[in-house]
């Protein structure tokens, strides 16, 4: 066979082979949706938020505690999805999931601020927790959908092309927003209704790609590290437990965001610090005209520092992470992003100034949704599919937010008990990231081993 058009266009970003292209496409235009879709509702858990008294709690406490609440919710939902896994086909189970996610977002338009059932409360709350567990999980329930329907060997080479569509459609959904909005008789909550649309599409390119590729009757690996095949159901969390390769795949993605979210807390603490010595040094004295100066310089310098992040981690993902992956290994992009994280809180420590943070974080993010991403996802190939439909989506959600609520108590000790300077918190980062450093290289040694064994069980 060989080369089309359209594979020879994607051989700029990755190696495609004949006959993989069609597929690739569909699985790019699928998280593309999905993105679009999280970026559409994302902006109304602030605004919905700002707008809401719960018990006299300002906004950035709510935040702060709905952290906590998604844990206990994910808790359940993540059992419950693996009970599921285990008697539903996956393109059956990914349908019924997405259309709950559908229904919910039906519920919230008719429970929303200002809407018919405004008289019952905590609907802005419910909504700021919803969506922050729905972005998570609809993201992982797909890319346990792309590593189960791809053999390891084609993840490694096509998994990095497919992850620029959730990149673009990030990207996409957030600068359609005010277009989207403008002129709407309903208000920002149209978006609610316009989510739907890329949700249904994601339905149905699952299931036309699920039918393309087998319909799910991949064969498994042969061979299993440690406890990854038990002998009965058992759910996510239990599984997770039993597994070094698992329990290092868990605790370096708790490590990962206990770090990045510490490093937005300070980024946004010396952003303030710094335009308080500005109003300072100004003589701003009328309280309009500080508001009015704090709010435009902090968004100034916040597009500033997305545009920046987005454009360097579109840039990594589409010519970097794919080639890196194949001539570098797992081992190199996994452990990319700790070691710049190491070098950028080291370099914070030793100079926390504002060009120096802002240039160190663009580092930092743009590689996490970038290479990283790609390592995140590959890191499922060699597993069986119910590792990756009970596993995957419970380390991506509830250990994703056990790092932030970690990262939240970090603030609060070193601010009430430990009077942490900001050079005290970078140095702080700097010792998990080396305990994340280690984590990572456990992770690397079990998955090489469960890639070899299995190999090696293939060929004989």
């Amino acid at each position: 066979m060989q080369l089309s058009r359209l594979e020879k266009v994607l051989r700029l970003f990755t190696e495609v082979r004949p006959g993989e292209g069609v597929t690739a496409v569909l699985m790019f235009v699928n998280v593309f949706l999905l993105l679009c879709a999280y970026y559409f509702v994302k902006p109304l858990r602030e605004a919905w938020l700002s707008v809401t008294d719960v018990m006299g709690l300002e906004p950035k406490e709510l935040k702060a505690y709905s952290t906590v609440a998604q844990v206990l919710v994910l808790l359940p939902i993540v059992a419950w999805y693996g009970r599921l896994s285990d008697r539903m086909h996956r393109s059956t189970l990914i349908t019924r999931a997405t259309l709950f996610c559908m229904s919910n977002l039906v519920i919230f338009f008719i429970w929303r601020p200002g809407g018919a059932f405004d008289a019952i409360p905590g609907s802005a709350l419910a909504f700021y927790i919803w969506v922050s567990i729905f972005g998570l999980f609809v993201v992982a329930q797909f890319w346990a959908f792309a590593a189960d329907i791809y053999t390891d060997e084609k993840g490694r080479r096509l998994m990095p092309m497919i992850a620029i569509g959730a990149t673009g459609g990030a990207a996409f959904g957030s600068s359609v927003v005010a277009p989207m909005i403008k002129g709407a008789e309903i208000g920002a909550d149209v978006l609610l209704l316009a989510a739907l649309v890329p949700l249904a599409l994601s339905i149905a390119l699952t299931r036309f790609v699920d039918s393309r590729e087998g319909g799910g009757e991949r064969q498994e690996p042969a061979v299993e590290a440690e406890a990854q095949r038990p002998e009965k159901p058992r759910g996510g969390l239990a599984m997770i437990a039993t597994s070094r390769f698992l329990m290092a795949a868990a605790a370096i993605t708790l490590l990962l965001n206990w770090v990045n979210t510490n490093g937005e807390n300070l980024l946004y603490g010396v952003v303030v610090e710094f335009v308080q010595s500005e109003v300072a040094q100004q003589g701003l004295a009328d309280p309009a005209a500080v508001d009015s100066f704090t709010k435009g310089f902090v968004t100034a310098f916040y597009g500033n520092f997305f545009t920046w992040v987005n454009a360097a981690a579109l840039v990594l993902q589409a010519f970097v992470a794919s080639r890196l992956l194949k001539y570098g290994g797992f081992g190199v992009i996994l452990l990319m992003l700790p070691v710049i994280s190491l070098l950028s809180y080291g370099a914070m420590a030793l100079g926390p100034i504002l060009i120096v943070i802002k240039v160190m974080k663009i580092a930092e993010n743009s590689t996490d949704y970038s290479i990283n991403n790609t390592a995140r996802n590959v890191l499922w190939l060699p597993t069986t599919s119910e590792v990756k439909f009970k596993c995957k989506p419970a380390i991506d959600t509830i250990f994703v937010r056990t790092g932030d609520v970690l990262a939240g108590l970090t603030v609060w000790f070193g601010t009430n008990l430990l009077a942490l300077s900001n050079q005290g918190y970078f140095a702080f980062n700097v010792a998990l990231v080396l305990i994340w450093l280690a984590g990572a290289i456990v992770l690397i040694r079990e998955h090489r081993k469960l890639t070899e064994v299995n190999a090696a069980a293939e060929g004989g």
